[in-house]
């Protein structure tokens, strides 16, 4: 009987014009939890599937290939044929974009284009599509990226992985607790500020005890003011949830802070996380252990 180990792979062959969104992509399916690898020789493609198919931990395989491969090209075709010949689920997306966007693109990055090395950008664009177009023939999905946004690529790109899961399940919520004493997280999407509650450091029986304590909790959330806020604060994120999922978002970190990130934060985090509407919700506290210092809570 074969191991999951054994069972055929995913595999995603990314390719285009540059200037065209290829490496957008590749980040999207990494964010996705794709083991991806850009610019790979295309000879080489087959003994990393290989090695991938030996850990059951890697089920999905995502490959950039583009024209700075250079004479590695001619072996695409048939290092494609051989993956599928080994049984595995092989895709080609190919992406391109009109010339007068992609000029423009490499204008606005000021990059040069890998096959102009003299700057004529058209050229390059030229004899990259020449280059590419036995390439583009195989491909089993042709994307226009001209009028996308990087958001509305990262979107395409999504649905068309997904291939119809449901959008919330795609979105990772984490609900973070932290003290304003010891710094905003930095990598925050959204920070609540929960120093205008009462703060348990200053009753005796409390001040010991964090905020996953029920007592403490209690204290907490059971006030008008919590109350209020955390009706309104779910509120908002009901209102804003479409919006996060149709832009392509992957993760979002709520921070919820005050003075020291050990009692009124932690209550509030726990209590917020429940109230969301995302499908996957996790809850850190960072400071918890922190917070005992004056006016810590």
């Amino acid at each position: 009987m074969s191991s999951p180990a054994d069972a055929p792979l995913d595999v995603r062959i990314v390719t285009g014009l540059s200037g065209s969104g290829r490496s957008t992509a590749l980040r999207v399916m990494e964010d996705l939890g794709w083991f991806c690898v850009d610019n790979l020789p295309t000879v080489l493609a087959g003994d990393l599937v290989r090695i991938c198919s030996n850990r059951p931990d890697v089920r999905r395989v995502g490959l950039g290939i583009d024209v700075r491969e250079g004479g590695f090209l001619s072996g695409f075709p048939g290092a494609v044929e051989a993956l599928r010949a080994a049984g595995h689920a092989v895709e080609i997306l190919f992406l391109d974009a009109r010339d007068e966007v992609l000029l423009r693109r490499f204008g606005s990055t000021r990059r040069p284009h890998p096959l102009s090395p003299d700057g004529d950008v058209l050229g390059g664009v030229h004899r990259e599509r020449a280059a590419l177009a036995p390439i583009r023939a195989l491909a089993d999905r042709v994307l226009d990226t001209s009028d996308l946004t990087v958001h509305e690529l990262r979107r395409r790109i999504i649905d068309h992985l997904t291939q119809g899961a449901a959008a919330e399940h795609r979105l990772v919520v984490r609900v973070l607790s932290f003290g304003y004493k010891f710094g905003v997280p930095v990598d925050a999407d959204i920070v609540l500020d929960a120093r205008f509650l009462a703060n348990p450091y200053f009753v005796d029986d409390l001040r010991d005890l964090p905020g996953t304590d029920p007592r403490v909790a209690a204290y907490v959330l059971s006030t008008e003011e919590a109350v209020w806020f955390l009706d309104r604060t779910a509120e908002l994120f009901a209102r804003l949830w479409p919006h996060y999922l149709r832009d392509g978002r992957t993760y979002l970190t709520i921070a919820v802070g005050c003075t020291g990130g050990r009692h009124r934060s932690v209550a509030l985090a726990g209590a917020l996380a429940t109230r969301l509407p995302a499908s996957s919700v996790e809850v850190r506290h960072r400071d918890i252990d922190r917070g005992g210092a004056e006016g810590g809570g």
